[in-house]
């Protein structure tokens, strides 16, 4: 299964009144980057998060957010700091002796001054908690890898289609060659008999001329390997193992032959087949970039 290291997914789900939200997006990363916001009585969770997670990927630049909403009574409570209230109360009292200004201490002024009153969330049950978020962990993951495994199929069928375009001009290069060399024969068979009227052409001179051409042209050991780095590319793109990063690296070494190939090249039609190859090439690079 190819998986694309762009996707999304997003779960909400709510139980005994708890509503836990969870998206996660992601994009193309060398490694396995997460970045979460939740709110801060998740904290603890975050180990947990980042391994399971890691069942679903193991490569991109992924953002989660996560959100928590107790809807039930009693979550949360309020507490009245007497002794603090009474304080804020003596030192209003002193500010209005000291400046000569009028009593207007009200109830509201000492119940706004912070940390009078406060609300607490009661204490969670850890266990029970992590259950539930768990639980919407894993179906935002899962629809997380479908979005990415979809991606991925979209991926290698076109780096399939990329491949056979490369066999189809692998095998043009082929056949071309032979035609080169004949070509060459003749021409230089053509400018030796101009050079030398009547004279006899040294067929040998002419065959050493022609098999140094040959030599300087030859790209069979290019096209050979180019040909093996296709059929390990398509192996890549049908086995279970991590392929990204291999795949990436066999772009780059069928680069480097159709590199060679071209610098060797003085035939435009071969020079065209290499230029339309190595624009396959980059085309499958791009693709691999974003296969995990």
């Amino acid at each position: 299964m190819i998986y694309s290291m762009t996707g999304f997914g997003r779960f909400e789900q709510v139980k005994n009144d708890k509503k836990i939200t969870v998206e996660l997006k992601s994009v193309n990363y060398k490694y396995f980057d997460l970045n979460i916001k939740m709110p801060r009585k998740f904290n603890l969770f975050e180990i947990q998060i980042r391994n399971l997670l890691k069942k679903y990927a193991s490569r991109g630049k992924i953002d989660m957010f996560i959100s928590y909403e107790d809807m039930g009574e009693g979550s949360a409570s309020l507490k009245y700091n007497k002794e603090l209230a009474k304080e804020y109360f003596e030192y209003h009292k002193k500010i209005q002796e000291d400046l000569g200004i009028v009593d207007d201490i009200r109830t509201s002024t000492i119940a706004k001054s912070p940390d009078v009153l406060t609300l607490e969330e009661h204490e969670i049950n850890e266990e029970e908690m992590w259950d539930l978020l768990k639980s919407a962990l894993e179906e935002a993951f899962r629809n997380f890898a479908e979005t990415r495994a979809k991606e991925g199929e979209a991926l290698k069928r076109d780096i399939f289609g990329k491949l056979d375009e490369m066999d189809s001009h692998v095998d043009f290069i082929e056949e071309r060659l032979p035609s080169i060399i004949t070509e060459y024969r003749s021409k230089l068979e053509e400018r030796t008999k101009e050079l030398l009227e009547n004279s006899l052409i040294d067929e040998s001179r002419i065959a050493a001329e022609v098999t140094m051409y040959a030599d300087k042209i030859a790209v069979d050991e290019e096209l050979v390997r180019l040909r093996t780095h296709i059929k390990h590319m398509r192996d890549l793109l049908d086995s279970k193992n991590e392929k990204g990063r291999n795949m990436d690296f066999v772009a780059q070494e069928m680069n480097r032959e159709s590199n060679t190939i071209l610098s060797k090249s003085n035939d435009i039609e071969i020079t065209n087949k290499g230029i339309e190859l190595k624009t396959c090439i980059e085309k499958i690079r791009e693709q691999v970039q974003n296969i995990e």
